[in-house]
């Protein structure tokens, strides 16, 4: 996307140019390196403070791991789609308020590990009985004591565990928490549900570290018309180049040069990195000077999870009315879960959301077979189903320009990793999820963090210039004034 007018030409003469012309103008500029939701609010916030901005983006679209789908004729979000923690407190919510986009609360305002409500799930062994709604609340119950009894072992040891070593060192001082049977089954549907809030195997989650982050109050809703009307929203006016793919970043003294894939070179100020963790540990953008060793190795050690969509959209509903459907099974890696979008949306459609090595088995399928897979674990349970009309498949770990889904904290590794990857280093600034301590993983971090670098970039710029203005606002004036109440439901 490229908007014309006036200021944008100025910024193509100012900003993009071939090696050996100069600068034509003194204004402060920057190059936003990524157009998903951090990079397009950083650019936001620095356009709205008078920056000249451009943004570079590999793929055909904006919005990164932010891609609401259309192609059913409604809109489906293939990554993310909930706004976790509905409350004031957010800070994506005085946008989303505005915009007066409807949310659909899905759980409570507890931790989506071990949200239990029984308006919310109906899970179903591998024969499709579904499990008795007492033994799924007493196995959740079972399922928070063993998370109090990992506080405690975590609090004994001095080296980190995953969560699974943290699981067998409970059960052998607790047996009393261990599970045969069918309830054994439902702890493990539990587990799996862990597993896809990291996007990752238990075997690699900190137990140090797992829950670590901010968990906001209010409950997770999801954005019923999806993500895409609020990065549009903030995408409107910027200079954003897509097709762009950055392989080179070169930062000294006077400024910074980029250089894209097809050889295109942009110069500016300052850099904004916006791009994926998963990009950034692929090595596809270089830096020269080499960034520092405390910053590579924040790079290298934080994890990146891979959980996946994959969307049936069917000509009528045959399910439960619950948010979710469960496969219970003897390992996580034999769980499944479906989010019912009907009940949210009113359309027909299923989303199967495999995370861990069974995304990672599923990505080596073509999206036919992976189709299939997903209508054969929903087979287990609803013997009598027909099969959908349309789907949709998401490959966030294949994808070249993401390579994983979000970050998650690994066995051994501190947490304050996130704000090590978030600390400038000269004139480039970083952004992004993986850039927040306090929500990693969510689209409100990668917002803060955009609006952390562009403020962090603001005052380092304008220091350099003479003009610092302590007082400048950014994201615009009204943007934390103006309170809109969000609009949610749970019919």
């Amino acid at each position: 996307m490229e908007s014309g007018g006036k200021s944008n030409r100025q910024l193509r003469t100012a900003v993009c140019f071939s090696t050996g012309q100069r600068m034509k103008s003194r204004s402060p500029s920057v190059i936003v390196i990524g157009g998903g939701f951090a990079g397009i609010t950083a650019a936001r916030t620095l356009q709205d403070a008078s920056f000249q901005v451009v943004v570079l983006e590999s793929r055909d679209r904006i919005g990164g791991r932010v891609h609401t789908d259309y192609s059913f004729g409604f809109p489906v979000d293939l990554g993310a789609s909930w706004l976790h923690g509905v409350c004031k407190e957010n800070p994506l919510a005085p946008l989303i308020g505005r915009l007066g986009l409807p949310l659909y609360r899905t759980s409570g305002d507890d931790s989506v590990l071990y949200d239990h409500d029984l308006e919310s799930y109906a899970l179903f062994d591998m024969d499709g009985n579904q499990v008795p709604q007492e033994l799924v609340t007493k196995v959740g119950k079972t399922f928070e004591c063993i998370l109090e009894e990992i506080n405690k072992v975590r609090e004994e040891q001095t080296e980190d565990m995953s969560i699974s070593r943290a699981f067998a060192i409970v059960f052998e001082r607790r047996p009393d928490l261990r599970l045969e049977g069918l309830g054994h089954d439902v702890l493990q549907w539990y587990l799996c549900r862990m597993e896809g809030w990291f996007a990752a195997d238990s075997e690699t989650i900190s137990a140090k570290c797992w829950d670590q982050e901010v968990l906001l109050p209010g409950g997770h809703g999801l954005m019923v018309r999806g993500y895409r009307p609020v990065i549009n929203t903030l995408a409107r006016g910027l200079d954003i180049r897509l097709g762009h793919r950055v392989v080179k970043v070169v930062r000294g003294h006077h400024g910074v040069k980029v250089t894209t894939e097809k050889g295109d070179t942009f110069v500016a100020d300052a850099a904004v990195i916006a791009v994926p963790l998963g990009v950034l540990k692929a090595g596809i953008i270089k830096f020269e000077p080499r960034l520092p060793d405390w910053k590579q190795e924040a790079i290298n050690d934080l994890g990146v999870g891979i959980e996946n969509k994959i969307v049936l959209h069917f000509d009528k509903v045959f399910w439960p009315n619950v948010e979710f459907l469960g496969v219970v099974a003897e390992t996580s890696y034999g769980c499944s879960y479906f989010l019912n979008l009907h009940k949210a949306t009113a359309h027909p459609v299923l989303v199967y959301m495999p995370a861990g090595q069974l995304a990672k088995d599923i990505e080596k399928m073509p999206d036919e077979a992976a189709a299939d897979f997903a209508f054969t674990q929903l087979k287990k349970i609803l013997p009598d189903v027909s099969p959908p009309v349309q789907y949709l498949v998401s490959r966030w770990g294949t994808d070249v320009n993401s390579l994983g889904s979000y970050s998650y904290d690994i066995v051994g590794k501190p947490h304050d990793l996130y704000e090590r990857l978030r600390v400038p280093v000269d004139n480039v600034f970083f952004a992004g999820e993986a850039t927040s301590m306090s929500y990693p993983g969510s689209v409100h971090g990668a917002f803060s963090t955009g609006v952390m670098a562009a403020e962090d970039c603001r005052m380092r710029v304008l220091e350099r210039y003479g003009e610092l203005d302590l007082f400048h606002p950014v994201l615009g004036e009204d943007a934390s004034s103006v309170s809109v109440p969000l609009l949610i439901s749970r019919l």
